[in-house]
């Protein structure tokens, strides 16, 4: 008697088909694990991006220091230096009169020898006349001239500071023989300047000099001479 087999029962024939359901599950298998693989490496790069910018958000609240304000600088201190000099003080004595004035006024000086002035009508004022005025019974030139020399005291800050030089005043005699509106009218110190108007406003009183026989004022101008030995 011949065996057949049944056709149900024949594996050899389905044996393709099963292959194929085979590699169809590998595939789905291989598929699956890859796509979780990379989820999760998703999810540890997700988590990384997010500490980092929950640190930069820590870093961005914190707190800074406020700068401290820089110290002024101090301002230098300036000393004061002085030349000190010997106390021998030699006033030069040659003075040289000028009967022209000059408007380069630097100095003006209130009078000093207590005149109302008010009560002065003003005078019309000379620089030449027929006959000048006379100081001490002579001649301006040599009498006015020692006057200041036995007089003038050399400042003590002037002294100290070493300063010298030549102060030219100007000065009227009025119609009484007083001396008034004495100016500087070229300076070298305060100091100097106001010692030179001091003894020339001390003067006493001149002859007045006269024109046509009538007293009227006249200017004079001159230096003094300040000098340190």
């Amino acid at each position: 008697m011949e065996l057949k087999k049944s056709k149900s029962a024949d594996l050899e024939r389905r044996k393709g088909m099963f292959v194929q359901i085979g590699l169809v599950v590998t595939l789905s298998i291989v598929l699956v694990a890859f796509e979780w693989t990379k989820g999760e490496r998703k999810d540890d790069g997700s988590d990384a991006v997010a500490e980092i910018q929950f640190e930069d958000e820590m870093m961005q609240i914190t707190r800074r220091e406020e700068p401290k304000p820089e110290p002024k600088p101090e301002q230098p201190k300036v000393a004061e230096v002085l030349d000190i000099v010997d106390d021998d003080v030699e006033i030069e004595d040659d003075f040289d009169f000028d009967m022209e004035a000059t408007d380069a006024t630097e100095y003006d000086f209130t009078s000093m020898m207590g005149d109302d002035s008010e009560n002065i009508e003003e005078e019309e004022v000379f620089y030449i006349v027929e006959d000048m005025p006379t100081f001490n019974g002579g001649d301006p030139a040599t009498e006015f001239r020692k006057y200041i020399a036995l007089n003038l005291q050399y400042p003590e800050i002037a002294a100290e500071n070493g300063v010298s030089g030549r102060v030219i005043v100007q000065f009227a005699v009025n119609k009484t023989g007083q001396v008034v509106d004495a100016i500087v009218v070229r300076s070298v110190d305060p100091a100097l300047d106001k010692e030179a108007i001091r003894v020339v406003m001390s003067s006493p009183k001149w002859a007045p000099g006269k024109q046509r026989g009538k007293a009227v004022k006249v200017l004079f101008t001159f230096p003094i001479n300040f000098v340190l030995q």
